[in-house]
């Protein structure tokens, strides 16, 4: 209601009072189609449609039956990858990924350049990644043939 009331008092000024006899029986139509409208867009905006069909509550629930390599990674794992990047990478990493500073932040707070936040950034999540995937490299546990 109170976006449908918004979108009046902003565009009032673009309702034509004299091309109307009945000016207050327009303005309540005009107002009418406004907060249809409004309450389309909402609903829209709101809803949870894949291919045109509303998803539950149960259907977000449903687990991936596929298992990744992340998954057999364990916590001590992931933590370990993480601790084999430098110094410089792993602090912008752990600020930005784990505490939730922006650049900016960890800018000011390192006394670097926003830039170089987010290039190490970069190049922390590609290492780490470099350093997982080793890890989940499933040939180097199958024995080659002979």
């Amino acid at each position: 209601m109170n976006e449908g009331f918004i979108k009046l008092f902003k565009n009032i000024h673009q309702f034509e009072e004299s091309r109307h006899a009945d000016v207050l029986a327009s303005l309540k139509g005009w107002f009418k189609r406004i907060l249809v409208n409004t309450c389309i867009d909402h609903y829209r905006k709101n809803a949870s449609y894949i291919n045109g069909q509303m998803l539950s509550e149960d259907a977000e629930n449903i687990a991936d039956k596929q298992e990744t390599g992340l998954d057999v990674l364990s916590y001590k794992e992931i933590i370990n990858a993480i601790r084999e990047l430098s110094p410089a990478y792993r602090t912008v990493f752990n600020l930005f990924v784990i505490e939730g500073l922006t650049h900016e932040e960890i800018a000011q707070h390192l006394g670097i350049s926003v830039g170089s936040s987010k290039s190490n950034l970069s190049k922390a999540r590609e290492n780490l990644r470099k350093i997982l995937t080793k890890k989940t490299d499933l040939t180097a546990y199958v024995e080659p043939i002979r």
